[in-house]
């Protein structure tokens, strides 16, 4: 057997140890070998429990502490009368001592538990102890000694056994709290003393020698105890949410009712045939009628106990049913309602669009969204955008609350975005409600100590009881798309056009993520000429959809839902892959450059860098023939986006490609970030481009300005939108360097830029081809 096993069962090996001195007892009965066992056993108790602390390390020593310190005061106290043999009977009492400590020990159980549970323990347990102690006395005591008029040598030794009965109901208290085997052994215990000192009782009657069976007990009592205090569970300890049912009933109720039931019968029972032998007498009537009556008061104390738990168990459960239907009507607040301004969210909205339809009234919804709330971020972070936030909300409460009076919704539905629902509403006090908010957010919002502007743009949509909700929504946000694309700041209603043209997009959609597969997609090529001299110098990549049996698809039909859905990527690079290997023969036989836009959405993609270098290794393009159009926003913006976009750039700049602005004039037109950002040319817009006829002072002025500016920070210029030869000419004049446009040549496909490209490097005449 391992060791480990062996010292847990210890415990066993002191008990049969025990129990062979027992029968040794028993078989060599002798005063001296009755002192010896008794002596070695009270001993070995001792050392039995300190080594069981020692061992166990019980949370509470106090108990075990206590056990020892019963045990030894029994064994020194029998020890010094049996040395002194004293001849007076009061000395006797000392046998007494030994109980305070023991009743101490079993009643400061160690059981982590409230002052209630406690108190109500002790009252279950002195309820079984009335019950066993009224059984011994009219079974032995009353039989034995009143019946028959004897007297017991030392009358006090009638108190040996009620105490054995009361600590024999505390042990059985402890057992039924814990459960522990070690607490069985002590309850074992306690019995078998209670039996020997029984004996020694019955023994007095008739004489003063102790008998066998009492010795027997004492050195079992001793091997029981000994056992319990090595057992491994004698440091268990049952934590609060063990005793909630403790705390209500300690003892089983069978044994409980039993105990409460049986003690006026069994004494009702015990008096009739008292009065039937004849013999009934004062003791007959006293004793168990006080302690039926002590039994009853401890049972009317437990019923009080009881009803107090009750009423705080009623009181609590109140308190947490409310708790929790509060909880509940935080937790269903906070799933209808947004945390940041506390207005409806997208879920409660539902169901109040639902419930207006359902009505059948007239009403309308429109949905807002913050323009450039981004920007706001980006700038000053989302603490400020936030409290911007906030005070839009409150600035829409309190326009609306005025011509509406509470009969609208305001909800927040998601970052910047807000609904109104209006019920009982016609359609023109719906649009006038909503102008008036248009101009209200155009004043300026105080946020932190700033003045913000945040004006917003506004979707609307009829109710229609015919349509479900999420149509209403739906067409709700196509009017605010289209009020977004037209520039912000504005009104769109909503009308089926609407519709037909979102699904058009979709179906556009569906059929270009195939495009690249299907090879559909084809680049045409716009030259790019040089003014001094009308030569072609480069080609601008410009991309063309064109279905199998449809005639081609502009850029302007497709781009912007390439734009939203991220296709642009794949396209993008498709195109630069194209552009590159196409330019790269006309590069080596005529020195012509290859330009290709780049979308904002791939230059937020980590390897855009690297795209392009393995376009340029796979094509044999150098990077010096390659320029990059990219649209100033991208880089003029803040944030983590524009910082790894003007990486990218920087990165690329490095190994020689040429980087220019786009649709120069349209955006920021910011001076400073043509000094500091990684750009070789601009790309000066179409919109600058004068009239046909004279040119106004104020083009010709602002022309001039922006082409003096780009020279004087040492970048190229180029005009786009060419369209006449007095344009050509006055750009010419004011020093711009290149041009484009239809009236040098419309983009070409391949095969037709290759011959312009080659007719041109042929002639010496200008390049011009009206198409």
């Amino acid at each position: 057997m391992p060791r480990g096993r062996t010292i847990r069962r210890w415990w066993l090996w002191y008990l049969v140890a025990g129990a062979v001195a027992a029968v040794l007892l028993v078989v060599f009965h002798s005063p001296d070998l009755h002192a010896v066992l008794e002596t070695g056993g009270g001993g070995a108790a001792v050392v039995a429990v300190a080594a069981g602390i020692r061992r166990h390390r019980p949370r509470r020593t106090a108990p075990w502490r206590l056990l020892q310190c019963a045990v030894g005061a029994g064994l020194l106290i029998s020890l010094s009368l049996a040395w002194y043999q004293p001849t007076q009977w009061y000395l006797d009492l000392l046998y007494y001592a030994p109980f305070l400590p023991l009743l101490a020990a079993l009643a400061y159980v160690p059981v982590r538990q409230g002052h209630g549970a406690a108190v109500a323990g002790m009252v279950e347990a002195g309820i079984i102890t009335c019950g066993a102690t009224l059984l011994w006395w009219m079974l032995l005591v009353d039989q034995l000694i009143f019946d028959k008029g004897r007297s017991p040598g030392a009358f006090h030794v009638l108190l040996y056994p009620m105490l054995d009965i009361a600590a024999l109901a505390l042990a059985l208290r402890l057992l039924l709290i814990t459960r522990a085997r070690a607490h069985l052994l002590i309850l074992l215990a306690i019995a078998v003393l209670l039996v020997g000192d029984s004996a020694s009782f019955v023994a007095s009657l008739g004489s003063a020698e102790t008998p066998l069976l009492t010795g027997v007990c004492w050195v079992l009592t001793y091997a029981l105890l000994g056992a319990g205090a090595l057992h491994p569970s004698m440091a268990h300890e049952v934590p609060p949410s063990r005793m909630s049912a403790a705390q209500q009933r300690i003892i089983p109720p069978r044994l409980y009712i039993a105990t409460v039931m049986l003690t006026p019968i069994i004494t009702g029972a015990f008096l009739l045939e008292q009065v039937a032998g004849g013999g009934l007498d004062t003791n007959d009537v006293l004793v168990p009628i006080g302690i039926t009556t002590i039994s009853a008061g401890l049972v009317v104390v437990r019923i009080l106990q009881l009803n107090r738990l009750a009423d705080a168990r009623a009181a609590a459960l109140e308190v947490s049913l409310q708790t929790e239907d509060e909880l509940q009507q935080e937790l269903r607040h906070r799933a209808q309602h947004d945390l940041l301004t506390g207005l409806p969210n997208r879920s409660l909205l539902h169901d109040r669009i639902a419930a207006a339809l359902a009505a059948g009234a007239p009403g309308a919804l429109f949905v807002l969204d913050v323009d450039a709330f981004k920007d706001v971020n980006d700038r000053f972070g989302h603490t400020m955008g936030d409290d911007l936030l906030l005070a839009v909300a409150a600035r829409l409460a309190e326009r609306l609350s005025e011509p509406l009076g509470g009969r609208e919704v305001l909800a927040r539905l998601d970052s910047d975005e807000f609904a109104v629902l209006m019920a009982d509403l016609e359609p023109a006090g719906a649009v006038a409600i909503a102008e008036d908010l248009l101009a209200a957010m155009r004043r300026p919002l105080r946020v932190q100590g700033m003045e913000l502007f945040a004006t917003v743009s506004i979707g609307l949509r009829d109710l229609d009881p015919d349509l479900p909700t999420t149509e209403i929504l739906r067409d709700a946000y196509l009017a605010l798309h289209s009020a977004k694309g037209a520039g912000g700041d504005q009104l769109a209603l909503f009308d089926g056009g609407l519709r037909e043209r979102r699904l058009a997009a979709a179906r556009t959609l569906e059929r270009l993520r195939g495009a690249i597969d299907r090879e559909e997609l084809v680049l045409h090529y716009q030259p790019l000429i040089q003014l001094a001299d009308e030569r072609m110098v480069g080609v601008e990549a410009l991309v063309r959809w064109e279905p199998r049996g449809e005639l081609l698809i502009p850029p302007d039909r497709f781009i912007p839902a390439a734009e939203d859905s991220g296709l642009i990527v794949p396209i993008g690079a498709w195109v630069l892959r194209e552009a590159c290997h196409m330019v790269a023969e006309w590069h080596r036989r005529t020195g012509v450059v290859a330009s290709v836009n780049v979308s904002p959405r791939q230059l937020r993609e980590p390897d855009f860098g690297v795209q392009v270098l393995d376009a340029l290794r796979s094509s044999g393009l150098p990077p010096e023939a390659l320029i990059l159009e990219i649209t100033e926003g991208v880089l003029v913006a803040n944030g983590q986006v524009a910082e790894q976009a003007t990486l990218h750039l920087s990165m690329l700049r490095e190994r020689g490609v040429q980087v220019a602005i786009d649709d120069f004039g349209t955006g920021y037109s910011s001076l400073a970030y043509l000094r500091d950002l990684p750009i070789d040319q601009v790309k000066i817009d179409k919109s600058f481009m004068p009239a046909s006829g004279e040119p106004e002072p104020a083009t010709r002025t602002m022309l001039k300005a922006v082409i003096d500016l780009a020279a004087g920070l040492g970048l190229s210029t180029l005009a786009e939108g060419v369209e006449t030869a007095e344009q050509a000419a006055l750009l010419r004049e004011l020093g711009c360097q290149k041009a484009q446009g239809f009236y040098f040549s419309r983009p070409l496909p391949a095969p037709e830029a290759a011959v312009l490209l080659a007719a041109t490097f042929a002639s010496t005449g200008k390049t011009r081809i009206a198409r």
